[in-house]
């Protein structure tokens, strides 16, 4: 929870961590609920008030946040869901599976977010990081038994961030204001980013019948549960010992984006891998 769309987005101690996609895979309403706050941008009941003072003024832009008023409620009904619903079920998802089996399992919705990073890193013009992703799904779907395993890092091959939002961002496409959303902070790009990659995830064009849909619902909420667990220390940390939880996670979410798609845009390796050469 409060791990953005792609999970990997928000850790309040500030690290960024490779396999992190493994809870960015919650599809129901989110980019529908970007578009709803679009469409309601100009209603004064849900902005900021801009200040006049210069330092608040300061304060208010680098922020970005003009919508702050219903991020904030946003925030607290998205708490209230975490604290009885999502958190029991990440506690219980702890104490009932172990962690090898927990790590298989994070290792195969990983894997099977790769096609998604593959058409992005394709968009974004990376095509090593392209060929990285593409020889990922490949080694894990087959050698790594469904993605259970990740024979793609032991060969060289680690997880690698990236989404439509971070896409955009390579190509000059500016955030946007902050928005938080029902699972976590987002952004207007990044919301638009969500909807390129739905339509971007091959899981999305199932055929109909052999419980494939049920699967494509349960595998989704399963990645939630599982992003979930992978914070529990550190979001009960934030609530216990933070001033401001949600501007310290609009910190962490802004810094966290500007550093990832930095990564992407600074990535100017050569197509042929080295070991190849």
């Amino acid at each position: 929870m409060i791990s953005g769309r792609n999970g990997s987005r928000l850790r309040p101690r500030g690290q960024t961590r490779e396999g992190s996609s493994a809870s960015c895979r919650f599809r129901a309403g989110k980019a529908g609920l970007a578009l709803v706050l679009l469409s309601v941008a100009g209603c004064s009941a849900i902005k900021a008030a801009v200040p006049t003072d210069p330092d608040a003024l300061a304060e208010y832009k680098a922020a970005n946040d003009p919508y702050e008023p219903l991020n904030r409620k946003m925030f607290n009904l998205t708490m209230k869901f975490d604290k009885w619903a999502l958190r029991p079920m990440a506690k219980a998802y702890v104490w009932t599976v172990p962690r090898p089996v927990r790590n298989s399992l994070g290792n195969m919705i990983t894997t099977m977010n790769e096609p998604s990073v593959f058409f992005n890193d394709v968009g974004a013009g990376k095509p090593r990081r392209a060929g990285d992703a593409f020889v990922r799904w490949c080694l894990n779907m087959t050698v790594g038994i469904g993605g259970l395993i990740d024979v793609a890092k032991m060969a060289g091959f680690p997880h690698h961030d990236n989404d439509g939002g971070l896409t955009l961002a390579n190509w000059g496409i500016s955030s946007g204001p902050y928005l938080f959303l029902p699972m976590g902070p987002s952004s207007f790009r990044d919301g638009i980013g969500y909807g390129l990659d739905q339509g971007l995830s091959p899981w999305n064009y199932v055929p109909r019948g052999y419980g494939l849909i049920s699967f494509n619902w349960a595998y989704n909420l399963f990645g939630v549960v599982h992003g979930r667990s992978e914070h529990l220390d550190d979001l009960d940390a934030l609530e216990r010992d933070a001033l401001d939880p949600y501007a310290t996670i609009r910190s962490a979410y802004q810094q966290q984006r500007k550093a990832q798609a930095e990564a992407i845009k600074n990535d100017h390796r050569a197509t042929v891998p080295a070991w190849y050469q």
